[in-house]
């Protein structure tokens, strides 16, 4: 009922920026939070930063000071601002969003980011 495509992934290098976004079609009105996962390679998928519908945003501890996210419900756009980055920020990262009313999620297909000299 939803589709997440995400676009901004690609190369740079430690301590640039990338700005991933992620536009939200379909059944839109059903979409309550939103986010960005991420899964490097050998890890386990980890949550890097949620938001609610009202702009309410909380990031793990990785990320914090670094990355920001937003959304533009106009627009049916979640964005992912990666600053400062890292090595250890390489990663697919994966859109997501919650239903608003019931317990449905969708995701993303992921975008590659990967951060080296």
């Amino acid at each position: 009922q939803v589709q997440l495509v995400e676009s901004g992934g690609g190369l740079v290098q430690p301590g640039g920026s990338l700005l991933l976004s992620c536009i939200a079609s379909g059944t839109i009105f059903s979409i309550g939070n939103m986010g960005w996962y991420r899964r490097a390679p050998g890890k386990q998928r980890e949550l890097v930063a949620t938001i609610t519908r009202g702009s309410w945003a909380n990031y793990a501890d990785s990320v914090k000071g670094r990355f920001t996210i937003s959304r533009d419900n106009a627009k049916n756009t979640v964005y992912l601002q990666m600053n400062s980055l890292k090595p250890e920020d390489t990663a697919v990262y994966y859109c997501n969003a919650d239903a608003k009313i019931g317990s449905d999620s969708w995701w993303g297909q992921g975008t590659q980011v990967t951060v080296s000299s």
